[in-house]
């Protein structure tokens, strides 16, 4: 690791919606900047999605500050589009990304300063803005027998398309739209697929407009204010009931069987005694949020989160979370990133060194 500490205002961490659109917020602030992302290129998460994941399929992508994602091909794969995009957006608004840097820590520096410790060194920054996100951390549930299963186990930070499914019996677990659409595609292809979730799902219909959108925003924000772990807005919105999924319901694909008992090494096992052998296991469980380089600041609260007022961190002001809680959707980040970016002007400013008007 290199010795040297370099010194600026603020440390982004992250560089997917949430730490481009704050980079893009800081640069027009004039504060002094870096931002850290562990990717090996632009994109963000989105580089990682699977390949039949087109970007026709995806729901609520929202374009960055500034620059208008126009002219996509719907048949495109969404990790193409998007990362072809956000690395636009770095270059026409000069953002400066270092990649790859894995961020280890933030401690608690000299002079009131943050010490971010990286694999490319070591900066000093007076105020941080965590953009991590969650796809780093798929949360994968534990269940009695899960060790001794015969079959392949995966999640869905590493489902790679239908394909590699085609002839096998597929348990899918999970509640949300990834879920839903792993599903959709595997059945076309599988012997046999089994739909399992913790509850009944709850599927959408109709439109969801402005006022649906804040409402369920207030739900996670209420969350987040009370220190407890975040959930997604998605889990607040329910399930859209489109055409697709119209006929997954339909035709049985998307026939919900509850959570099981215990997995054994052929398959699952109900509490009633009724089993589904099968040939993969594919967790669709969803993700947590990547904060654990913050830990030794210390801001988790009782309830296991970290209590957040807007994108300030209650504990520790000089530190915002965006991408986090309510601001976990693509439109939330950008709003959230300009959001933060105000409340640092000001916190600099009150420390005798206002930054210049952008």
């Amino acid at each position: 690791m290199n010795d040297i500490t370099r010194g600026v205002d603020v440390v982004v961490i992250g560089a997917g919606q949430a730490g481009l659109s704050s980079a893009y917020h800081l640069t027009r602030a004039g504060l002094d900047h870096v931002v850290l992302d562990h990717a090996p290129r632009p994109g963000g998460a989105w580089q990682f999605r699977w390949p039949s994941l087109t970007y026709g399929k995806v729901h609520g992508m929202h374009a960055l500050p500034g620059l208008e994602l126009t002219g996509v091909d719907p048949l495109r794969p969404s990790s193409q589009v998007v990362a072809e995009y956000f690395a636009a957006y770095e270059d026409h608004f000069g953002l400066r990304v270092r990649r790859p840097v894995d961020v280890s820590a933030v401690r608690e520096g000299d002079a009131g300063r943050l010490r971010v410790e990286t694999s490319a060194g070591v900066w000093s920054a007076r105020a941080l803005i965590n953009a991590t996100g969650t796809w780093d951390r798929p949360f994968w549930p534990r269940y009695p027998g899960q060790e001794t299963f015969r079959g392949r186990q995966l999640h869905t930070a590493d489902y790679p398309g239908p394909q590699e499914f085609a002839g096998g019996r597929v348990i899918v677990v999970g509640g949300g739209t990834s879920a839903v659409q792993h599903l959709l595609e595997i059945a076309e292809v599988a012997a046999e697929t089994t739909w399992v979730t913790r509850r009944p799902p709850v599927f959408r219909d109709g439109s969801f407009g402005e006022a649906e959108g804040r409402a369920a925003v207030a739900l996670v924000d209420e969350r987040v204010r009370r220190g407890l772990p975040p959930q997604s807005v998605v889990s607040v919105t329910g399930l859209p009931l489109n055409e697709a999924v119209r006929a997954g319901l339909a035709s049985g694909v998307l026939d919900r069987r509850p959570a099981f008992d215990r997995i054994t090494a052929s398959g699952a096992v109900w509490a009633d005694g009724s089993r589904v052998d099968a040939d993969v296991i594919l967790w669709a469980t969803g993700f947590r949020a990547a904060v654990d380089h913050l830990a030794p600041l210390r801001l988790r609260e009782p309830g296991g989160g970290i209590r957040v007022e807007g994108t300030r961190v209650v504990r520790d002001e000089r530190i915002h979370l965006v991408g986090y809680g309510p601001s976990a959707s693509t439109v939330g980040a950008n709003r959230a990133g300009g959001a933060a970016v105000r409340e640092i002007r000001r916190l600099l400013s009150r420390e005798g060194a206002a930054a210049p008007v952008g």
